[in-house]
């Protein structure tokens, strides 16, 4: 799956499409968000958002194509900002992803005002001036991708599997990688879409042995992923709920109907993956990971080439070794800002806040 201070934020509304198509397969329409979701860019300035409510996936050209130095971000308070710019309380909003921008450096938010149906669904950007402003976005460069065999609509907490229909995105070469559930049998599902949009296929089903449960699973869905080189092979890392690390060759999401992943890792259960990113430092390759429950995890990529995954229940944790982060708590969102940097989501007790950190 990089910014300074202040954002500006796109008010997204209707999806119209009209003109000519450049060179993205982009047209000149509007967007209408019905929920606020995952956050992925891909080539020149180009933000994917997954809208789960709708299962689609759109893409808008964000005109955020130039080349700067990437400043470091330090907002505190960023949540009471937003709060105080759609006139409501900071309980009243919810930042659903980050995402940074590679080219210009800024940070896009997804943000719903107030709960349930009636939200209103915003992204939100640092502005040129360095304010927070509001962009509509009633006439822009734009397509979608509708996801074909979605969960239908309808139920309420766990059992409204729609809006896991897109868990996560990420941009990865010349395509658009998601997870989340289908409404097939095996309902864990990774799908990769050519961008531009054309054909939008029905996914792969994904299969794993959870290690703490004991079992195979297949209706547990991807909750973050990102990607890694093993063997000069791209693979997706993928982090489930409870909290098996997994991976999935790139190549075998091209291949039948349905994959088993290899099992790397067990992190521990009672904990949901919020955000991860690969990098490397002082010549080795780390993964570092967000939980709700269980901090920062800066993961060790050693062995991670080995064929044989975990198989068998397991107590605690197991595979890959990983150190806590003491210094990194609350972290809700991240993402690199250069190979070096990454910016944070932070929430404490007094709110919530963008830090750039180094990479530990």
């Amino acid at each position: 799956m990089i910014r300074r201070v202040l954002f500006g934020a796109l008010l997204v509304l209707p999806a119209v499409f009209a003109n000519a198509a450049d060179s993205n397969g982009l047209k000149e329409g509007k967007v209408e968000l019905k929920s606020a979701g995952a956050l992925a860019f891909g080539p020149n300035g180009i933000l994917f958002i997954g809208d789960s409510t709708q299962a689609t996936v759109f893409a808008i050209d964000t005109k955020d194509s130039k080349q700067t130095d990437k400043s470091a971000i330090n907002v505190k308070g960023i949540g009471a900002a937003i709060a105080g710019m759609l006139g409501v309380e900071e309980s009243q909003i919810l930042i659903a992803d980050m995402a940074i921008n590679p080219i210009s450096g800024n940070v896009y938010l997804s943000v719903a005002r107030g709960r349930g149906p009636d939200a209103q669904v915003l992204i939100l950007r640092r502005g040129a001036n360095g304010e927070v402003e509001e962009l509509s976005l009633d006439s822009v460069a734009c397509a979608e991708a509708k996801l074909p065999n979605a969960p239908a609509p309808g139920g309420t907490g766990r059992r409204n599997l729609r809006s896991q229909s897109i868990t996560d995105l990420e941009f990865h070469g010349d395509r658009i990688f998601i997870a989340g559930l289908s409404n097939e049998e095996f309902a864990s599902t990774l799908r990769s879409i050519p961008f531009p949009f054309k054909k939008v296929n029905k996914g792969i089903s994904v299969e794993i042995f959870h290690g703490a449960h004991g079992r195979f699973e297949t209706r547990s869905p991807v909750r973050t992923f990102t990607f890694y080189d093993i063997a000069k092979e791209a693979h997706i890392l993928a982090a489930y709920t409870c909290t098996p690390l997994v991976k999935f060759p790139v190549s075998s999401l091209d291949v039948g109907e349905k994959v088993l992943g290899t099992t790397i890792a067990e992190l521990g259960n009672r904990n949901r993956p919020l955000d991860m990113v690969a990098y490397q430092q002082g010549g080795e390759d780390f993964i570092l990971l967000s939980n709700s429950a269980r901090g920062v995890m800066k993961i060790s990529t050693s062995g991670i080439d080995r064929k044989d995954g975990i198989e068998e229940k397991i107590s605690g944790t197991s595979g890959q070794s990983y150190e806590t982060l003491k210094d990194l708590v609350g972290v809700m969102q991240l993402d690199r800002l250069d190979m070096k940097r990454a910016v944070v989501l932070i929430k404490d007790d007094s709110g919530q806040h963008l830090k750039t950190i180094d990479l530990p």
